[in-house]
C-alpha cells in the first residue's frame, strides 16, 4: 500500500527547497551591480559595535579639527596661571597648588567644568581639547606618511623581484633591528638644543617626533605589502597584462594597488591607534612634544597628585583609552567588511 503522506512530505520538501533558492536568487541580486565597496560599506553599516566607534573616533576627530572654537565658545584657555588667587600658594601646607574652586577639595566649578591643574593653574579643559588635536595631527600625519612609503616600498619589492627585492627586505630588517625608543631618545636632545630658544620649538617637535614615528613605522607595511604582492604578481590577470605591453607603474597602480584594499586597511588599523599611544607615551617621558599641551604631557604632570586628584589623571588617560581603543575596534569592522570571505 502506498503512504497518503509521502505526497505531502515531498510536497513540503519541494517548496522548502523552492523557498530556500527564492532566498538566495534574492540575496544574488541584491549583490548584482553593486561594487565591492558599496557591498563592505553595506557590511559594517549592519555592525553597531563600528557605528559606536565610528561616532566615537568622528567625535575625537571633530574636537580635533575644532578645538580652538571649542575652547572659545566655552571661555577656557590654555594660558599658564600662576596666581594664589585661585591656587592654595602657602608654601607651608601640604596641599600647596591645589586649586581653591573645583576639586579636588570643592564642589563642581562650571567655569572650568574639568577643573584646574594644580601649580599652574590652567584649564584641564583646554588642555584636553588641544591634547586631542596634538595626539591626532601627529598619529594622522605619521600614519599617511609612513602608509604610503611602506606600500610603495612594498610593491616595488613584491613585483620587482631579485635583487631589488634582497636589497628592499635588507633595508626593512636593519630598520626593525634600531630600537624606536633609542632613536627617539637621541633626536630628542639634539632637537631641544638646536631649537630650544627658537620661535619655532613647538613645530620643530611636532615635525621631528613626525619623522621618527614614520621613519620606524613603515616596515611593517612594506612586509605586508611585499607577501601580497608576491602572491598577486602571478595571477593569470597580471601575466595577461604583461603579455599585452602593460607599463609596470600601471600594473602597479591599476592592477595590484586595487587588490590590496584589505592588507592596506589592516595596516592603517593598527598604525593609526599605535600612533597615538606612542606620541602619549614619549610625552609622558618627556622626549616628545613639550612646546604644546598633550595628553601625555598631562599625564606625566598628573602622576604626583593621583592620591588627592584622581580626576586630573583621569582625563587625559580616559581620552587616550576611548581614541585608540575606538580606532582598533573600527579598523577590525573595515577589515571584515572588506574580506570577500567574511559573512556577517
Amino acid at each position: 500500500m502506498t503512504d497518503p503522506s509521502a505526497g505531502v512530505q515531498v510536497a513540503e520538501t519541494t517548496e522548502g527547497r523552492q523557498h530556500f533558492s527564492d532566498e538566495q536568487t534574492d540575496r544574488q541580486r541584491d549583490f548584482e551591480g553593486r561594487s565591492p565597496l558599496r557591498i563592505a560599506f553595506g557590511r559594517l553599516a549592519k555592525d553597531k559595535v563600528a557605528m559606536a566607534c565610528a561616532v566615537v573616533v568622528l567625535f575625537f576627530v571633530l574636537i580635533a579639527i575644532f578645538a580652538p572654537w571649542i575652547s572659545s565658545a566655552l571661555g577656557v584657555s590654555t594660558d599658564v596661571v600662576r596666581s594664589c588667587d585661585v591656587l592654595e600658594c602657602n608654601a607651608a601646607n601640604p596641599g600647596v597648588g591645589y586649586p581653591k574652586t573645583g576639586p579636588p577639595f570643592y564642589g563642581y566649578d562650571p567655569e572650568h567644568p574639568f577643573g584646574i591643574a594644580p601649580r599652574t593653574g590652567a584649564d584641564n579643559l583646554a588642555h584636553w581639547l588641544e591634547g586631542c588635536r596634538t595626539s591626532l595631527l601627529i598619529a594622522g600625519t605619521a600614519t599617511l606618511l609612513s602608509s604610503v612609503f611602506g606600500i610603495l616600498m612594498g610593491l616595488i619589492a613584491g613585483f620587482a623581484g631579485g635583487a631589488v627585492d634582497k636589497v628592499i627586505s635588507f633595508v626593512i630588517d636593519f630598520f626593525l633591528t634600531i630600537p624606536f625608543l633609542l632613536a627617539a631618545l637621541t633626536i630628542a636632545p639634539i632637537i631641544i638644543e638646536r631649537y630650544s630658544t627658537g620661535d619655532s620649538y613647538a613645530t620643530a617637535q611636532k615635525v621631528s617626533l613626525i619623522g621618527v614615528l614614520a621613519v620606524f613605522g613603515w616596515m611593517g607595511v612594506a612586509r605586508l605589502i611585499r607577501g601580497e604582492v608576491l602572491s598577486l604578481r602571478e595571477r593569470e590577470f597580471i601575466l595577461a597584462a604583461r603579455v599585452i605591453g602593460m607599463p609596470t607603474r600601471r600594473i602597479m597602480l591599476r592592477e595590484l594597488l586595487p587588490n590590496l584594499t584589505a592588507p592596506i586597511v589592516i595596516s592603517v588599523s593598527l598604525a593609526l591607534p599605535a600612533f597615538v599611544a606612542a606620541e602619549a607615551g614619549l610625552a609622558f617621558l618627556g622626549i616628545g612634544v613639550s612646546g604644546s599641551p598633550s595628553w601625555g604631557q598631562t599625564i606625566s604632570k598628573a602622576v604626583p597628585y593621583w592620591s588627592n586628584y584622581s580626576l586630573y589623571l583621569l582625563e587625559p588617560m580616559l581620552g587616550v583609552v576611548l581614541l585608540v581603543l575606538a580606532l582598533n575596534l573600527l579598523g577590525d569592522a573595515i577589515r571584515d567588511a572588506l574580506d570577500p570571505k567574511t559573512r556577517r
